[in-house]
């Protein structure tokens, strides 16, 4: 079978109930820019611009870690993606299917261009923090970030299979997640990769890449992505990983965020997944500037302040033992809900 064109609309390709061919798409996307709703705006500029004379989108980075920046895309990676997803989740056409994430960012993009190459019946929704609330449909699969999961946990029987990304999901969701009668996967994946490259159910420790990608470390422990239907180059991430086999991984941190303090190398995402069960808020990890270590660890806690149990700590090696814990009424945060830490702290 021949390989879809990012020109073509699937046949079967349904839109909150109509079937909208590539001509339709672009008359929605005029209705949406002109007289839409403020999420259906961004939907509307990114249908104009995937049906344009261009090869390639321009998408925003996320700048959870760093500055955000501007890459392209090429359609036809988005599409490759859109079929690797297909593939690995056994969707087919005529499948229902709940967009609910802001088309801003490129997991909204991509619920789209699995709908058109996939054949997928979308309903599509405002981005809120309830995307299920008054909604009684089945669907076949969804893509949510772990807010919009956590305040669905009463609808979410009604998805077959739910991704979840965006941000660590918290221990008190993976125990939700586990007991649905549906299945519900953790993804990889960033911006440069053309959303996830890998997943994993929830509750398991190995990510499994998705097909045509394959995975090695470098020098620095950091995963290596060759996937050469969405990126001619090897990606090279920031991301610490202890590898399987060259299809399977575990997730360890960020070297950027790894803490150095008096010659210790910390990675606050290890110490952070040994914490997960025993505080209820967002939290996080990091180093702060000090005059004797170099940097000094530190545990942050979202909201007001209050007293934790001296029991905290009792899993933490010597040295992964916070020097100090800091209140912070608000994380910073990306539009899609990944906490900054860098900002957070300011």
């Amino acid at each position: 079978m021949n390989t879809p064109n990012y020109t073509q609309v699937h046949n079967r390709f349904k839109l909150n109930g109509f079937h909208l061919d590539k001509d339709d798409l672009c008359r929605v996307a005029y209705s949406f820019i002109k007289e839409g709703d403020d999420f259906e705006r961004p939907v509307g500029h990114f249908l104009l611009d995937w049906f344009d004379h261009n090869d390639f989108i321009e998408m925003n980075t996320s700048g959870s870690t760093g500055i955000p920046k501007v890459i392209r895309v090429e359609k036809q990676a988005m599409v490759n993606s859109a079929l690797a997803t297909g593939n690995f989740f056994d969707l087919a056409p005529g499948d229902k299917v709940l967009n609910c994430l802001p088309v801003k960012y490129v997991a909204g993009k991509m619920m789209l261009v699995r709908g058109f190459i996939l054949g997928l019946d979308m309903d599509f929704v405002a981005p809120t923090a309830h995307p299920l609330r008054n909604n009684d449909t089945q669907y076949a699969f969804s893509a949510m970030v772990p807010l919009q999961a956590q305040n669905s946990v009463a609808e979410l029987h009604q998805i077959k299979k739910l991704i979840v990304g965006g941000a660590k999901i918290n221990a008190s969701l993976e125990k939700d997640l586990k007991k649905l009668p549906g299945q519900a996967f953790e993804t990889y994946g960033m911006t440069e990769t053309v959303s996830h490259i890998a997943a994993k159910k929830v509750g398991d420790k190995n990510f499994t890449v998705l097909p045509n990608v394959s995975i090695a470390s470098d020098d620095r422990n950091c995963l290596v992505i060759t996937a050469p239907d969405i990126s001619q180059e090897p990606i090279i991430t920031n991301d610490i990983v202890e590898l399987i086999s060259d299809k399977k991984f575990i997730w360890k941190g960020r070297i950027d965020n790894v803490v150095n303090s008096g010659g210790i190398k910390l990675i606050p995402e290890s110490i952070e997944e040994k914490l997960y069960k025993k505080i209820d808020r967002r939290f996080f990890v990091a180093g702060i500037p000090d005059s004797d270590l170099g940097e000094k660890l530190i545990l942050a806690i979202e909201g007001e302040a209050y007293t934790l149990p001296e029991t905290i700590f009792d899993k933490l090696d010597k040295y992964e033992k916070p020097k100090e814990i800091i209140f912070i009424p608000n994380f910073k945060e990306t539009g899609n809900g990944k906490i900054i830490r860098r900002d957070s702290l300011m």
